[in-house]
């Protein structure tokens, strides 16, 4: 009689990695949600693409947007995915507020602008002077600057303005005689806001009543809180297109270069600061 052996087969454990898989799903999806709530109620970030809020923000700042400044609407959730209409736990925005809005004619694009007219204000510019129901606003003269857009400098007239509230910024004129220099009286509506660039003779904003017009209190994203980087772009100063090696010679001209491109001295700076 043949002797027969009894081989036992033990459970074999799930695989680790497919733990670690489910776990990094997880996590991702957590900090998705984190994400995703921080940018919808609290901070959004948003980038200076063009010169019309000089000489307060440059191109190349990268700010942080207070969301929870004026309330919200169906503009501040991504993607627009909730929509309603009006603003909840709204909150009036104040006289010289730099905010983000969403470009009335064109409401997918992003703009940032300074509020200068409240609803029922009466607004215009006369010989670049601005006027705040019937009286002109102060500006004192502090300096001529060289700023350099597109490799062409202008010479701009440095100010600063004082509202009738007693917010005191900077505004650049190239002179007081251009297109938006002289306007008619605009009368702003209820529900509305007249916003200007801090660049007044190179910003498209309200007074351009056919491309922007006054800004609906719905179309507001939030106020602009500090800038947490900027810098001033490598445009130009990496382009060696010559020779086999171009390519590497650019990449390290590009780490070379990179570190001198920031303004370390404006990070962390408050735009109301500016």
């Amino acid at each position: 009689m043949e002797n027969t052996t009894e081989v036992k087969v033990m459970p074999v454990d799930q695989p680790k990695e497919k733990d670690d898989a489910v776990e990094l799903l997880k996590a991702m999806f957590f900090a998705a949600v984190i994400a995703v709530f921080i940018r919808s109620f609290l901070f959004e970030p948003f980038n200076i693409p063009s010169g019309s809020m000089l000489p307060t923000l440059l191109v190349g700042d990268y700010l942080f947007v207070e969301k929870y400044s004026y309330g919200y609407s169906k503009y501040s959730f991504p993607g627009d995915l909730i929509r309603f209409d009006g603003r909840i736990m709204e909150s009036q925005p104040k006289r010289g507020d730099v905010a983000v809005f969403r470009q009335p004619k064109h409401p997918e694009i992003d703009y940032i602008k300074r509020l200068i007219g409240l609803p029922g204000d009466k607004i215009q510019m006369k010989e670049g002077r601005l006027y705040i129901n019937g009286t002109i606003v102060e500006r004192d003269f502090k300096d001529s600057e060289n700023y350099k857009d597109d490799d062409i400098y202008s010479v701009y007239s440095k100010y600063i303005e004082t509202l009738p509230n007693g917010v005191k910024h900077y505004i650049y004129e190239l002179s007081d005689d251009g297109p938006l220099d002289n306007t008619p009286e605009y009368t702003v509506p209820p529900g509305m806001y007249l916003a200007m660039g801090d660049n007044r003779d190179q910003s498209q904003d309200s007074r351009v009543m056919d491309q922007v017009g006054f800004v609906p209190a719905e179309n507001l994203i939030g106020r602009a809180a500090f800038i947490f980087y900027s810098t001033e772009g490598l445009q130009g100063k990496c382009n060696d297109s010559d020779g086999a090696l171009a390519a590497f010679k650019n990449v390290a001209c590009m780490f070379a270069t990179y570190p001198q491109a920031i303004r370390f001295n404006r990070i962390f700076k408050s735009v109301n600061s500016l």
